[in-house]
């Protein structure tokens, strides 16, 4: 699938120059450089340990980091999480960390909370578009985050994140756990939000249903990129297909 990709002379809304992370002597990322356009999907694919989510938590401000971090070209020198959620950036961790004895409108107008901070009355509209995305949360609104499904339990973590209009919404492992049906369902959602003007940055262990989704994609071995390209390229690639994709093969992570 073909996206707008990035206008000449626009900056990209992310962009990760020499982008690394350490723990401690460990290097887990090393001088990672990749960018996402206004209104793009971009994937990341590797291997477990491959420093994928080590990624999206430094981006977002978890982890320290060093070398370059620019959000609109506006350079961030050292991120945090209230910085990133100002300039609208949104994580779904991989653990989704709802609150389960709440209930499912709940979760979601606490996502909404900082904007309501900040004087912006919008909450009910965003639910509105919430449950347009996912009609099965409108129909479970009232039931506590706990008794969900793990499709719901995922769509209701991406439902929460979008409360608070992020421009670029990061997402670690949204198909993990989840049965094929339900992670096509969930992918083809994602892949929608570009059409709501977010931005999608897609750590995800489904490699082909990633690359399949996305406008383009990185490979991440060891910490640092290995491969980059459009996606239609990644999927016809002969090491990915080996290596991420063949049937037999190692299965990314």
């Amino acid at each position: 699938m073909s996206g707008p990709g990035q206008s000449a002379g626009v900056a990209p809304l992310l962009e990760l120059k020499g982008f690394s992370v350490c723990y401690g002597p460990v290097e887990a990322l090393h001088q990672v450089a990749l960018t996402v356009g206004e209104g793009e999907i971009v994937t990341v694919i590797g291997p477990n340990g491959a420093g994928k989510s080590t990624l999206l938590n430094a981006t977002m401000g978890l982890l320290p980091s060093s070398g370059g971090l620019q959000l609109a070209g506006q350079s961030i020198a050292r991120p945090t999480v209230e910085a990133m959620v100002a300039r609208g950036v949104g994580l779904v961790p991989e653990k989704r960390e709802l609150f389960g004895e709440m209930s499912v409108e709940d979760n979601l107008l606490l996502g909404g909370f900082a904007r309501w901070r900040r004087g912006q009355r919008d909450q009910a509209e965003r639910m509105g578009e919430v449950f347009d995305l996912f009609p099965r949360l409108k129909e479970r609104r009232a039931q506590l985050a706990a008794t969900l499904s793990g499709g719901e339990r995922q769509m209701l973590a991406i439902g929460r994140a979008l409360m608070a209009r992020p421009r670029l919404l990061m997402l670690d492992e949204p198909s993990l756990g989840l049965a094929p049906l339900i992670v096509r369902e969930v992918l083809h959602i994602v892949a929608s939000l570009r059409d709501l003007g977010v931005s999608v940055l897609l750590i995800e262990q489904n490699a082909r249903a990633a690359l399949q989704v996305a406008d383009r994609g990185y490979v991440l071995e060891m910490g640092a990129v290995a491969l980059e390209g459009e996606a239609s390229q990644l999927l016809t690639d002969r090491r990915v297909i080996e290596t991420y994709l063949g049937v037999g093969g190692k299965k990314a992570a």
